[in-house]
Parts: C-alpha cells; sequence; structure tokens
C-alpha cells in the first residue's frame, strides 16, 4: 500500500508513476478524500477542547449558584458530545473510503523499468543453455507416449471439471522428485529456510500481500470464510505480519512446497491443453524480508537461486525484466525466467521473481527496528517461485524426449528415482 504522505508531498510524482503502468491519475482524488478525513478529526479535535472546556466550567457554576449558566454549558457539553460523534464518524467513513482505494492501486516501479503495455516489451537480460536440435518434430508433454499412460486428464475432469490432472506411476514420481530437489537445493545450497505452512488463510493474510480486495475472483474461497492460497508467498510473507523484527535478524529468507489454487478467471481460452494452466497446481515458493537497502540486491540472489535448479536440471531457459504494462501488482521490478519448451517452441514463465519494496509490508504492518534506534521501519519483501513443479516436469519431459517415444531424465533427478534414468515409451521408470 502507497504511504499517503509520500503522495501528499510530491502528486506529480505519484501519478507519473501510475501513468507507467497505464493508469489514470489519482493522486487529486486520494488528496482530496486525504483532506476531508483531516479537515474532520480537526474539527472533532477543536470540539473536544471545547466540550473540555466547559466541563470545567460546570463546577464552578452550580457552586456559585448560576443556575442559567450552569444549564448552558451542560447543553453546550452535550451539543459538543453530539458534534464529536458525528465528526469522528464521518472521520472514519472518509479514511475507510482513502483505505479502500488505495488498497486497489498497484506498486510504483522502479525508475528503470522498461516502459511498456504487455509482454511483448519485456527485455530479456540474461539466457543459459541451448535448445537441442532434434532430429525428429517434438511432441507437446501430454502427446509424449512415455506420460500418456500417466497423465489422466479425462478422469480428473470426471471427477473435479476442466483444468486438473492426475498424475499416477513414474509422471507422478518424477513430479515428487522435482519437488524434492528443489527444497533440497534451497535449504542445503541457498540456506533458506523451510516452511511447512497452512494453505488455508484468513482475508487480513490475502490483504497483506495484496490478493484482496482486487483479486479476489481470482482465488477460491471456502463456505467458512478462508481462502485457499494462489501461492505460499501469501503463507511465508504473512510469518513477519504486525512484528517488529530486530535488525540482525535480516534478512530472513523462506522456502515452501505447496500446493496452490487458482481460479484462472482472467485466463478464459489460454492454455487450455495439458497442464500448463491448472486450478490446483504445486509450486516451490521463495520469500525474504530485508532491510531497505538491501532489497535490489536480494531479487539478483534470489534470481539466482531459481535459475540454478534449471541449470541443474540441464534445461535452457531465458531471464526477462518485465515492462511496467506486464508488472504484477504488488511489484516495483520483476524478472520472470522461462524455460524453453521444445512442444511449443517457444519460452515459457517457470519462474517469476519480485521485489515489492514496502508495499506489502504497509498492507501487513510488517517492521523492524535498527541497533541503536527507537522508531521502526517498513521491511521490504520479495517473492519468486523457485519453482512452479509442474511447469517444470513439462520442461523435463518436453527436453527429454526421444524419437522412440521414451524420455531421458535429467542426471541430478537419479539419485531421487532410485538409479532410474528414463522413463520408456511404455510409461515405466527404467
Amino acid at each position: 500500500m502507497h504511504d499517503i504522505r509520500t503522495i501528499r508531498e510530491n502528486p506529480e510524482a505519484f501519478d507519473a508513476a501510475l501513468a507507467m503502468r497505464n493508469a489514470a491519475p489519482m493522486s487529486a482524488e486520494i488528496l482530496a478524500l486525504d483532506e476531508g478525513r483531516r479537515a474532520k478529526i480537526t474539527k472533532a479535535e477543536q470540539a473536544l477542547a471545547e466540550r473540555n472546556a466547559a466541563s470545567k466550567e460546570i463546577g464552578r457554576a452550580k457552586a456559585q449558584g448560576l443556575d442559567d449558566e450552569f444549564e448552558r454549558l451542560r447543553l453546550l457539553v452535550a451539543d459538543k458530545k453530539a458534534e464529536i460523534a458525528t465528526l469522528d464518524a464521518e472521520a472514519k467513513a472518509e479514511n475507510d473510503k482513502l483505505q479502500n482505494l488505495l488498497l486497489t492501486l498497484p506498486n510504483s516501479p522502479y525508475d528503470n523499468i522498461p516502459l511498456g503495455k504487455d509482454e511483448a516489451d519485456n527485455v530479456e537480460i540474461h539466457r543459459w543453455g541451448m535448445p537441442l536440435s532434434l532430429h525428429f518434430s517434438p511432441k507437446e508433454h501430454f502427446e509424449i507416449p512415455a506420460v500418456q499412460a500417466n497423465m489422466d486428464f479425462e478422469t480428473a475432469a470426471k471427477i473435479s471439471g476442466s483444468r486438473f490432472v492426475i498424475l499416477s506411476g513414474a509422471i507422478a514420481r518424477v513430479h515428487r522428485a522435482l519437488a524434492q530437489f528443489m527444497l533440497d537445493t534451497h535449504v542445503n545450497e541457498n540456506n533458506l529456510t523451510e516452511v511447512n505452512g497452512p494453505v488455508l488463510v484468513r482475508d487480513e493474510a490475502m490483504l497483506g500481500t495484496g490478493q484482496l480486495p482486487k483479486f479476489a475472483e481470482d482465488s477460491y474461497q471456502t463456505t467458512n470464510g478462508w481462502w485457499l492460497v494462489p501461492t505460499s508467498e501469501v503463507t511465508l510473507t504473512n510469518i513477519v505480519a504486525d512484528d517488529i523484527s530486530n535488525d540482525s535478524d535480516l534478512p530472513r529468507r523462506f522456502v515452501s512446497h505447496s500446493l496452490c489454487f487458482r481460479s484462472e478467471a482472467g485466463s478464459a481460452g489460454r492454455d487450455t491443453s495439458g497442464m500448463l494452466r491448472q486450478h490446483q497446481f504445486e509450486k516451490v515458493e521463495m520469500v525474504s524480508i530485508t532491510r531497505p537497502e538491501d532489497s535490489r540486491d536480494e531479487l539478483d540472489r534470489m534470481t539466482k537461486c531459481a535459475q540454478g535448479i534449471l541449470e541443474r536440471l540441464n534445461l535452457p531457459y531465458r531471464t526477462v525484466v518485465l515492462c511496467t504494462g506486464d508488472m504484477g501488482f504488488g511489484a516495483r521490478r520483476t524478472h520472470d525466467i522461462e524455460v524453453w519448451l521444445p512442444g511449443q517452441d517457444t519460452y515459457r514463465e517457470i519462474s517469476s521473481c519480485s521485489v515489492c519494496g514496502d508495499f506489502q509490508a504497509r498492507r501487513m504492518n510488517a517492521r523492524f527496528r535498527r541497533a541503536g534506534e527507537k522508531k521502526p521501519e517498513f521491511v521490504h519483501t520479495l517473492n519468486g517461485s523457485g519453482l512452479a513443479v509442474g511447469r517444470c516436469l513439462i520442461a523435463v519431459l518436453e527436453n527429454g524426449q526421444q524419437s522412440d517415444g521414451s524420455v531421458q531424465l535429467p542426471e541430478v533427478l537419479h539419485a531421487y528415482l532410485g538409479g532410474n534414468t528414463q522413463i520408456t515409451a511404455d510409461g515405466v521408470l527404467a
């Protein structure tokens, strides 16, 4: 959420940041609400001072037998009490309007973010590996013979509807191995703290990371009010909600493997084939909590953690900086990592790493205190996929496919698969 003081001090810069996101200027509306709220508060404070002064005079008037003055002061106190109640209610209403408006406005991009309207304007900053030159026409993951017996969309649709899948046998085991490999790498080599947290959360948690109120339709809510997390970013980031961390405890780096749930309300008709875009999927998520001066470097570190997973799996990828029109609601800068998918003959997103500055921290009141300082400051938060397990499975299958319908598996997974190195064309680990 935005700092109202910053908007007051430089409304032109605030509107310019919104313009970078192709959004309309909002400072005039915000400042009008803020001015109305502050005016009501000032009047309430004046009325309170007048009521207090009259209250002191009541006793003197009664002691001196000044009945008319006593009655006047008594009525004045009653009137001021009612006036204060009215002004307080009006100030609260103005404040609620202001806060609700601020909660719907996206974060301000860093100044050096590429300007643009959509993904076509993203800028590549890194590329690793070369797509294999296959002597046969590559298939998409769900068309590969080794996969077909153990990736069942029809039964999943019978049970749950579209955009669900049942993985079984060799495919289920490779999927599990990928998640375990990611966690082991992040914990043992990247020094992240593993967390196994809830996937059902309250409104406050979704509000804190920016899913509410603007993106409610993109998530699922239970009948008793809990939300199914669209990403464990929600759980991990809210660990520090309403807390004041010690300077010496930062950065805090978390990683979690969890189920994720998205309604995909805004993606009708996109990626309907295969398991690229599902309502239920698994992701290994990274979250960092840092001091403000450390967050930009932490984004590069987090990006390298995600890239390292793909390199260990020998999967070609590229990294892009998202332009202002393609960047997520809560981000100030985002690095998308796109893995090569031979079956689609293109790169597709497999990780998105973002620095949010203090945008989420203000929403969840997450702060830290520097050594020797009394006043706490807001932390900076970051999040990134490390990686999306299902999409990584797709990449492993498509990049490892052979002309006979089998799939060769990355060497780093062999130990997780009991020494097996491939999935045969019949769908069996061997």
